[in-house]
């Protein structure tokens, strides 16, 4: 088979493809975002019928993997690591319905937080939820994993957690394919109250959840993928996990590292390479992303003698992203790495786009809070979060999607007024439509703003849900017509934009702002293409 250069996210996508998917299910988020879009761009991808539609958020996402795969057909799904708090009812949930066709769940965590709120290890789901969890050290392990794992969902009826981490997911490597599997046919569940969470029912799907507690742990034990590398010096040993393992193979020459090492990318976590490390060696450290979930572990069973070094006792930082150099310090070695940043290349905050519409929404409501004072706006997740940097200043939070509406609405519930959302399109659809249906069943007095840019902007310029529908969707949700009023965000139009706001802050009831016009990004990408399709001719 060919070899590809491939993005940790293709090497996963492509290995789905190969590997028989009859479906892929996501909603966009950094850095699990070029999965779906490998898939959407894939001939053959098209050519084998692969359903590959972005959806709502991620608990709808997962609820139409874990659809498709009671069909018995394979189904991956994606999302980055606090998309999977949204989808996590589906998700545990899943674990004791079991599956029929392989499902995959592909979580992509942000150590750094390079682009998110926060820094959550979504290998404590996979544990909770106790299914497999894999977690690869290199594109090439990717690729293979992923369709490891949908052996593995098979073998066992669960669904298999693939955990990566931004690094592995935007860098490139090359990547050799393997033999491709034909998708399955279609299968309903031999048992045809698998799916139904009714307590009796649920409580016997949870007993076999249980029972497969050791065939998992036997797994880890012989998988390929947990291996025990000896070495000469036992004064240490160490176990590195997933990607961990690359940034301690780097320190030495031709990755030969002097002390055992325990190469951990198979979760639960292989007792017998844990045991003869810990037996043969003075003392351990975990190298491990995000979370010390295995040094966690590790501290509760073994004897209170052994000192172990890790992010707990602060030989490793306990945030952030593990590096080459990170790992030499911690090793001792004696000359690590520098890690400068040449000045010219220096980090900037990042602001909107020149011509943004954002721009001009958050002029006239700026405007219009002159009268009223600071502290009235509750934001959400998109672009128009920079709405919270200078020169704007015009927010006052962003806790997770959809909780700008809710949060607007027990705001108000409390006799704050006005009460403010901005919310994107893409984003209500996503989280924000069930907070407005609180809002109007209780009658707040809360003026939502859905910024219409007809895109989800942020990750890239997907389509949005929401195109075309917000007028109707809000009318169908409750709001009253007449308040449901639609703005041009540009600078000619800012003194009638700014009458309307004054109006509508202080009607009795829920009121809807859209502000509309296309993002400037999308729309220039549109006008060269179209620009590119008029010289062609």
């Amino acid at each position: 088979m060919q070899k590809l250069l491939l993005l940790g996210d293709e090497a996963i996508a492509q290995a789905g493809i190969d590997a028989g998917i009859s479906g892929m299910y996501a909603y966009p988020g950094t850095p699990s975002t070029e999965i779906m879009q490998y898939v959407q761009a894939s001939r053959e991808a098209s050519e084998k019928g692969i359903f590959s539609r972005w959806a709502a958020n991620e608990k709808t996402a997962m609820e139409a993997a874990l659809g498709m795969s009671y069909t018995g057909k394979r189904a991956l799904v994606a999302m980055k690591h606090v998309g999977l708090n949204v989808a996590a009812d589906a998700f545990i949930n899943s674990g004791i319905t079991g599956v029929n066709g392989g499902l995959v769940v592909v979580a992509a965590d942000d150590p750094s937080m390079h682009s998110s709120q926060n820094e959550q290890d979504s290998r404590f789901y996979g544990k909770f939820t106790m299914i497999p969890i894999m977690e690869p050290a290199s594109q090439q392990e990717a690729y293979e994993m992923t369709r490891y794992a949908f052996e593995l969902s098979e073998k066992y009826e669960v669904p298999v957690m693939l955990r990566i981490t931004t690094r592995l997911a935007h860098s490139r490597a090359g990547v050799a394919q393997s033999e491709k599997q034909e998708q399955n046919p279609l299968k309903l569940s031999r048992d045809p109250r698998q799916f139904v969470l009714l307590p009796g029912i649920a409580r016997k799907r949870y007993k076999m959840l249980l029972d497969n507690q050791s065939k998992f742990q036997q797994e880890a034990n012989q998988s390929g993928y947990n291996q025990y590398l000896d070495g000469k010096d036992k004064s240490l040993g160490i176990i590195a996990c997933g990607l961990a393992y690359n940034y301690l193979a780097e320190n030495y020459a031709d990755g030969k590292v002097p002390y055992p090492v325990v190469k951990l990318s198979q979760y639960p976590m292989p007792k017998e390479h844990i045991e003869k490390l810990v037996k043969e060696t003075d003392q351990v450290m975990v190298l491990e992303e995000g979370a010390p979930m295995v040094e966690e572990q590790l501290r509760g069973f073994l004897d209170d003698h052994l000192k172990i070094k890790g992010r707990m006792d602060g030989t490793l930082p306990r945030d952030g992203e593990l590096n080459p150099n990170l790992v030499a310090i911690a090793l001792g070695l004696e000359e690590p790495r520098e890690n400068k940043v040449p000045a010219l290349v220096a980090g900037r905050p990042p602001k909107l786009c020149d011509g943004c519409p954002h721009i001009d929404s958050y002029k006239a409501i700026n405007e219009v809070l002159e009268d009223y004072g600071d502290g009235f706006v509750f934001s959400d997740i998109g672009c128009y979060t920079l709405g919270a940097l200078p020169p704007y200043n015009a927010i006052n939070s962003c806790v997770d999607m959809g909780a700008s509406v809710t949060m607007a609405k027990g705001a108000a519930d409390a006799g704050l007024h006005p009460a403010i959302t901005v919310i994107g399109d893409s984003t209500f659809t996503h989280s924000g439509m069930t907070g407005l249906l609180d809002a109007v069943n209780d009658k707040s007095k809360v003026t939502i703003f859905i910024l219409d840019n007809d895109t989800t902007a942020m990750t890239g310029g997907q389509a949005s849900s929401a195109s075309g529908r917000l007028e109707k969707i809000c009318q169908g949700i409750g709001v009253d017509p007449q308040h449901i009023r639609v703005i041009r965000p540009l600078k000619k139009h800012h003194e009638e934009n700014v009458k309307l706001i004054r109006e509508e802050l202080e009607y009795d009831g829920v009121s809807v702002i859209i502000p509309r016009r296309e993002c400037i990004v999308v729309m220039n990408k549109r006008m060269r293409a179209k620009f590119k399709n008029k010289k062609k001719k």
